[in-house]
């Protein structure tokens, strides 16, 4: 065959090149045609119901480009049994999964295979894993509840299914269970915010922790979406839990026997503390230890007065714990971990509560680090169903961290400096003493830091009922060292003040900026019916989220019955509680 000429074979490539354009341009000009006339599907993979359904989910979320990209990518699989909401919220669930179990192999090589690690790099990534697994476990929860739930719904029960809990119950189950694995990303990228050097190690994870956050907050957006629908339906039939608890204290309808066995605490006790070996154990950590796992019962430990120094871990598998002191003032679990020493705000905490259903009455959690240590935590709670009755929590910087899940705290005294309440937990305070500290100098105090990332999180800060002024040391100097209600540490910060008695020692601006107007649009901070020279609201900054709440329909929002879901746990507790208003 008689070879082509360098011309006629570039002649030849151009016409070739011009006929595929033509023919790419008519398929997709077809393809654009067909495309409008299939209800804007643009996967070929889904069917066109599926696409439907997904697109209609995806559009109530904060990211519906991820939302509807993640599952769609998905295996046929996956998206072949896709046909409702629910559906789609399952699948959401099961690909963050993935990506998470991704997250904790990346965290794991970190440890194994990057050199010159510091001491707090090395706690902060082995708290990424303690958080990743809980982020684990707190996804394999909400679709299991997510399933009941919809099982529940379609047999059209609105009260109690056969594992008893309510539709609301699982809604609000679901929301705090999602809320809080959002939460646990932030808790591990927080862990490299202490200096420049840990910024690179930050760097490495971050990707893959915004990710799943952002695949968290797609879910939670769905299951809020679906289920606010569902309640809204329901609301006509409830009954209002205030006519049941119309004052502050025991129920009303509880006998006096009943009272004085509840404000005497629990008779069987299944374990006792005492230093001297009086006991079953010399130190509360051995008690926990020995304490069964995942016990649907009360597990009571009796610490013996004394001072205890020792860190105590309640791990997220020793659950219903419960810790009776002999007296505020006698019983005393102290450390002093903090930053400053190499230890990551979340590692510092003297006592850290991760078990579900935790209860503490009648002791102090204390942390002795002082002021000048930074970040030095005494008592942090991430466990569902957590309350303390009659407790001390005492530090400077960052005293308490309230970190996830619905907590109560009823009777007790949180005293320190720095952002002394801080975290993201749903959590009420009732009749409580709530009093800063002298800090260092130059220092001003700041009540509240709340760290809400996602306006669909059902967490915040409530303080009801109770009395903000300031310890003896502080009162002296009052004037050197300003105290505000609170700043926030993420964007969406909620803080509630209600019914409290506020003395001078609050500043009258009220709250103060966390960096420049960083969060200054989307944080919602509250005040209602509060008392005292401190709660004169005249003079408080004025930014869009600040406001003074007049609606009772509104303030009620914000009670343990409803916040925190009270109605549903606060009786087993044995603690005095308040559902409303």
């Amino acid at each position: 065959m008689k070879q082509l000429s360098k011309k006629h074979k570039k002649l030849l490539l151009i016409c070739l090149l011009s006929s595929l354009l033509l023919i790419a341009t008519t398929v997709g000009v077809g393809i654009g045609v067909r495309s409008s006339h299939q209800r804007d599907n643009s996967n070929p993979r889904l069917s066109p119901e599926t696409h439907l359904v997904l697109k209609s989910s995806c559009s109530s979320t904060r990211y519906p480009v991820l939302c509807y990209s993640a599952i769609a990518s998905a295996p046929s699989t996956t998206t072949s049994k896709i046909s409702s909401q629910k559906d789609v919220i399952a699948a959401s669930l099961n690909l963050t999964t993935r990506a998470v179990e991704h997250n904790y192999f990346t965290v794991e090589n970190l440890l194994t295979t990057r050199k010159n690690l510091t001491v707090r790099e090395r706690n902060a990534l082995h708290d990424c894993l303690v958080s990743i697994d809980e982020t684990l476990d707190e996804l394999r929860m909400t679709l299991q509840d997510l399933l009941s739930y919809q099982h529940n719904n379609n047999n059209n029960n609105n009260n109690n299914n056969k594992r008893g809990k309510s539709l609301k119950g699982y809604a609000d189950d679901m929301k705090t269970l999602i809320s809080a694995a959002i939460t646990d990303q932030e808790t591990c990228l927080d862990g490299f915010s202490h200096n420049d050097a840990d910024r690179h190690v930050r760097d490495t994870l971050q990707s893959g922790q915004v990710h799943v956050e952002k695949m968290c907050s797609n879910s939670l957006a769905m299951i809020k979406n679906m289920t606010d629908t569902d309640m809204a339906a329901a609301t006509a039939t409830k009954t209002n839990s205030r006519q049941l608890y119309e004052e502050f204290g025991w129920p009303h309808w509880m006998s006096s026997v009943d009272k004085r066995i509840l404000q005497e605490g629990p008779t069987k006790v299944d374990a006792v503390v005492a230093a001297d070996g009086s006991g079953d154990h010399r130190t509360i950590g051995e008690a926990v230890a020995a304490a069964p796992v995942k016990s649907k019962k009360r597990y009571v430990i009796r610490i013996k007065a004394g001072v205890y120094h020792e860190i105590v871990d309640v791990g997220k598998k020793k659950t219903n714990i419960m810790f009776i002191g002999e007296g505020r003032t006698n019983t005393i679990i102290t450390g002093k971990k903090n930053v400053i020493d190499g230890s990551t705000t979340y590692d510092s905490a003297t006592v850290a509560i991760n078990g579900e259903g935790f209860l503490a009455r009648d002791l102090t959690f204390q942390n002795t680090a002082g002021p000048s240590k930074h970040q030095a935590v005494a008592l942090r709670v991430g466990a569902d169903l957590a309350a303390f009755y009659q407790c001390d929590i005492l530090a400077y910087q960052d005293t308490l961290y309230v970190h996830k899940s619905r907590q109560f705290y009823v009777k007790c005294l949180i005293a320190g400096t720095v952002d002394f309440i801080f975290g993201n937990a749903a959590v009420v305070f009732q009749d409580c003493d709530i009093h800063a500290r002298k800090p260092n100098p130059n220092q001003k105090n700041m009540i509240t830091a709340q760290s809400r990332t996602d306006p669909n999180q059902n967490t915040g800060i409530v303080i009801q009922k109770c009395r903000i002024g300031a310890t003896s040391d502080l009162l002296a100097t009052k004037n050197s060292f300003p105290t505000y209600l609170g700043r926030p540490w993420k964007e969406y910060s909620r803080t509630i003040i209600m019914q409290s008695s506020i003395s001078d020692v609050v500043h009258s601006a009220g709250w103060h900026e966390w960096e420049g107007d960083f969060a200054l649009q989307t944080l919602h901070y509250g005040e209602y019916k509060n008392s005292g020279p401190g709660a004169d609201t005249s003079k408080r900054v004025q930014w869009r989220g600040v406001r003074e709440l007049t609606d009772v329909a509104e303030a009620q929002q914000y009670t343990p019955g409803n916040f925190i879901a009270g109605g549903s746990w606060l009786a087993s507790t044995s603690f005095p509680f308040s559902l409303g208003l």
